[in-house]
């Protein structure tokens, strides 16, 4: 699910949420990687200094090293990195503004210092009732700071078809195509894509079916002597060849109208 979100300047975003899971897995990281900081440098200090100090000072000092692994490191890895650390990094996601903007120090802060209850003091408690209680899954520090966690990371872009087959050339300049349904259109761009891994049996019983639902929409029928792959690579392709010229038109005059309006004179 994703939300629309109008920016300042008047741009459409398009932001999908972080799924709760996702959420406390990255969180769960980055607990482990402060538990482990905090061992490490805790381990330094009983080697060298904790042992020379008394019993308030050497308190004073682990508590002051837990502060700063609890409140410092956060704060500096969110806002230096704009919503990023460790553990968002590894599943693809971000902490934005709810106007889709990077977040700042104040945001961070907020953030931080409500995270040590709803999610050090609670054990994560508070942050699981309200992700649950709110519809684009935010915890309290996320209400109140005005915040959102994000998905980040895109879904590749999967190559284009081919082009028309040779076979296929001479139909393609006289077809009519246009009224082939979008659904159908995609049907048959994800079968072509994944042909290849189909077993032969399912992949020609499915060219078939696919071959039946286009031909009510495209005239002529097939040419003789092209097997319905290329059929249906030769459908799709012309599409996508016609959508593109016409879209390739369209913003042409969209653009010599733009200029004829900006050669105007003003009133």
């Amino acid at each position: 699910m994703s939300t629309t979100v109008v920016t300042g300047e008047a741009v459409v975003l398009q932001l999908r949420p972080a799924s709760f899971v996702i959420r406390a897995a990255g969180a769960l990281i980055d607990a482990l990687a402060l538990v482990l900081v905090f061992l490490g440098i805790l381990w330094v200090l009983g080697q060298t200094i904790l042992e020379t100090l008394d019993p308030a000072a050497a308190q004073a000092t682990v508590l002051s090293l837990v502060v700063g692994l609890v409140v410092g490191v956060p704060l500096a890895v969110e806002t230096l990195s704009r919503g990023r650390s460790l553990g968002k990094l590894v599943f693809g996601v971000r902490v934005v503004r709810d106007d889709g903007g990077a977040i700042r120090l104040r945001h961070s802060l907020v953030r931080v210092l409500l995270g040590i209850f709803e999610v050090w003091m609670s054990f994560g408690s508070v942050a699981l009732i309200a992700s649950m209680l709110n519809e684009r899954g935010k915890r309290l520090a996320d209400m109140v700071a005005g915040t959102q966690v994000v998905i980040e990371r895109q879904r590749k872009v999967p190559p284009p078809l081919p082009a028309v087959p040779e076979t296929m050339r001479a139909w393609a300049e006289v077809a009519d195509v246009g009224r082939l349904p979008d659904a159908l259109v995609a049907s048959v761009t994800q079968f072509l894509r994944h042909a290849r891994s189909v077993p032969p049996a399912v992949r020609a019983q499915t060219a078939g079916r696919l071959t039946a639902q286009v031909v009510p929409f495209v005239a002529p029928g097939p040419p003789a002597g092209v097997t319905l792959e290329d059929f249906l690579l030769g459908v799709v392709a012309e599409r996508r060849n016609r959508d593109y010229r016409m879209l390739a038109r369209r913003l042409e005059r969209t653009e010599a109208s733009a200029e004829r309006l900006h050669a105007l004179p003003f009133t």
